[in-house]
C-alpha cells in the first residue's frame, strides 16, 4: 500500500473513531422513520402554534415528518412524563413553556423529574405579559395600579392557579407589597369575558388572549411585561418605564427532550431549531402571533431555566401558591 493510501486511511479511521457510535449505526433523524413533537397543552394555543411552525420547518429540512401531538392535562404534566419516559433516541420532543418551570415547585411528588428526567434543547420565542383593565375602569395608568391596589382590595382574573397569568400577580404583589385577590378561571378566555364585563378589576394577561380586545376598545393596556414596548401597542409603557422594573414576565416556549438523548442529537436539533426561528419568514410570523424571537442553544437555555425555576418557586412559596 502506498504511503498516500496509509495516510489516508488512517486520517478516515480516526474520522469514525470521533464520530458517536450511534451515529456510525445510523443517521439522525433515519430516513422513513417520523419525529414525535408533543405539546402538552389543547390545540389552537401559543405553545401548539410555535411548535407547529417549527415542526413543519423540520419536516422540511430533514424530508421526515415531525408530527405535532397534543397531550394536555394535569397542568401540562401528561405530555411532560410521555416524553420523559420516552425512549433516548431522539424520536420525541417536549415543547414547554414557563408553566412547566412552575411545576416544579407546584407539584413537587409529579411523577418523572423535570430537571433529572429531560434536558434542554433550544429556546424559541417568548410573548410578554400584558397588564389589562375593562376600559371603562378609572384606573387610568399603570401608576393609578400601583396607587390603587394599596388601599383598595381588587380582583385579579387568570386562567388558572399557578398559570403565567396568576405568577405575574403575584410578582406583583411582591414587588409592591399589596394583596390582589385572585379568581382563578378555566382558561383564558372565560376569565377576558369577565373582565371585559367588569366583574374583574385586572388581568396580568397573556399578550395574545387580550391584545384583540384592547386593538378593539374593550380594554386598556396600563403597562406591558417586557424589556422594550411592543410594535402592536407602541404607546403602552414597559412595567419598568411606568414604574416597576422588577415586573419583568415573559410567558416563553422552548424544547426539551430525553435525558439521556446522545449530545450529538441534541445539537443537531439544537442548531437546526435556532436556524429556524431566525429566518426571516419565522420571525415575521411570530412577531404577527406577539413573540419576540429569544432563541438559545441548549446550554444557554438550561442556565435560563434553572433561573426560572429558582425565580418562580421563591414567588410560590412567598405567595404560598398552590396547584388546586
Amino acid at each position: 500500500m502506498k504511503r498516500r493510501d496509509i495516510v489516508g486511511a488512517s486520517a478516515a479511521g480516526a474520522m469514525l473513531a470521533s464520530v458517536p457510535s450511534w451515529a456510525q449505526a445510523q443517521p439522525f433523524p433515519k430516513p422513513g422513520s417520523t419525529l414525535k413533537y408533543v405539546v402538552p397543552f389543547a390545540p389552537g394555543g401559543l405553545t401548539d402554534m410555535m411548535a407547529r411552525t417549527v415542526a413543519q420547518k423540520l419536516t422540511e429540512a430533514w424530508k421526515v415528518p415531525v408530527v405535532v401531538e397534543n397531550k394536555a392535562g394535569g397542568n401540562a404534566q401528561i405530555g411532560a412524563e410521555q416524553v420523559a419516559k420516552s425512549a433516548p433516541d431522539g424520536s420525541s420532543l417536549l415543547a414547554i413553556t414557563l408553566t412547566h418551570a412552575a411545576n416544579v415547585a407546584l407539584f413537587p411528588n409529579a411523577p418523572y423529574s423535570f430537571t433529572k428526567d429531560l434536558r434542554p434543547v433550544a429556546l424559541l420565542a417568548g410573548s410578554p405579559m400584558l397588564v389589562v383593565v375593562p376600559a371603562g375602569s378609572p384606573i387610568k395608568d399603570f401608576k393609578d395600579l400601583i396607587a390603587v391596589s394599596k388601599t383598595k382590595q381588587l380582583n385579579a382574573g387568570s386562567s388558572g392557579n399557578g398559570t403565567p397569568p396568576h405568577l405575574t400577580m403575584a410578582l406583583f404583589n411582591d414587588l409592591n407589597k399589596t394583596q390582589m385577590t385572585h379568581v382563578p378561571y378555566k382558561g383564558g378566555a372565560p376569565s377576558m369575558t369577565d373582565l371585559i364585563g367588569g366583574q374583574l378589576d385586572v388581568i396580568f394577561s397573556n399578550f395574545p388572549e387580550s391584545i384583540a380586545h384592547v386593538k378593539g376598545g374593550k380594554l386598556r393596556a396600563l403597562a406591558i411585561c417586557s424589556l422594550s414596548r411592543h410594535p402592536m401597542v407602541p404607546d403602552v409603557p414597559t412595567a419598568m418605564e411606568a414604574g416597576m422594573p422588577g415586573l419583568f414576565v415573559e410567558n416563553w416556549t422552548g424544547a426539551m427532550i430525553q435525558a439521556k438523548t446522545p449530545d450529538a442529537i441534541v445539537d443537531l436539533y439544537s442548531r437546526e431549531m435556532i436556524k429556524i426561528m431566525f429566518s426571516a419568514e419565522v420571525e415575521e410570523r411570530a412577531r404577527l402571533q406577539g413573540f419576540r424571537v429569544t432563541s438559545k442553544g441548549a446550554d444557554e437555555f438550561g442556565a435560563f431555566l434553572k433561573s426560572e425555576i429558582d425565580r418562580w418557586s421563591r414567588i410560590i412559596r412567598t405567595a404560598r401558591i398552590t396547584a388546586s
